[in-house]
């Protein structure tokens, strides 16, 4: 009960008013401040329960807002959603510039568990909630920038780097599926490792590990 007046009141909306639309004043307050509030709160319901278990209620409880300014900014859980997509893909780009070689890329996707844990979480769960692209709000998206990652391992078999033998499609899910290791399996190197599977010295020596990998299979310009 104190932890939901707590909320109430950080929130600036009054406990008899909190399911009530948001009044012209409230939307108009801090309009970047409450979009951030929102999107960070978001990414870690969606992180910690994925699409299908994440609730509307939760997230603005997270974000300490009245639940329909989620609805007014974002169109309901699907739009913020989509929203959140959006800023992966920036976060992507900022990450990995165009020219930055794919071990390298492998490499700093792998310490995103490290730097940004609810975005390979977030990824783990459309994958295990996964029921078909009708169902996926993130598919159009996410399938761009998987065409653009695949594009470069088909111009590196193009140029002879990657054998004739190797498929390149599954190459790459192969690669994701290692840079994701530490937040999809992390009971398996516990027990392989014998150690914290999120301490950052195991996450960083992963991460080099990977690019390694990479590096040995010709994936290096």
């Amino acid at each position: 009960m104190f932890d939901y007046l707590i909320r109430v009141y950080d929130s600036g909306v009054p406990p008899s008013k909190k399911h009530r639309s948001p009044e012209p004043q409230e939307r108009q307050r801090d309009p970047e401040r409450t979009r951030r509030l929102i999107l960070d709160a978001a990414e870690a319901e969606f992180g910690a329960h994925g699409y299908a278990g994440a609730r509307v209620s939760a997230i603005a409880a997270r974000a300490g807002v009245n639940q329909q300014l989620i609805s007014y900014y974002f169109d309901g859980k699907e739009g913020l959603y989509e929203a959140m997509s959006q800023q992966w893909q920036e976060r992507r780009r900022e990450l990995t510039p165009p020219g930055t070689p794919l071990p390298e890329q492998l490499r700093r996707h792998a310490l995103e568990a490290l730097h940004n844990p609810d975005g390979p979480r977030l990824l783990a769960w459309s994958g295990l909630q996964y029921t078909g692209p009708d169902d996926d709000p993130d598919h159009a998206s996410r399938a761009q920038l998987l065409g653009e990652s695949l594009e470069e391992l088909r111009e590196l078999q193009r140029s002879g780097r990657l054998p004739a033998e190797v498929d390149p499609a599954c190459l790459l899910v192969m690669l994701m599926a290692a840079a994701m290791a530490t937040t999809t399996l992390p009971h398996v190197i516990e027990g392989v490792c014998g150690t914290d599977p999120r301490s950052p010295e195991l996450i960083e020596h992963f991460a080099d590990q990977v690019a390694v990998l990479a590096r040995l299979i010709g994936l290096e310009p």
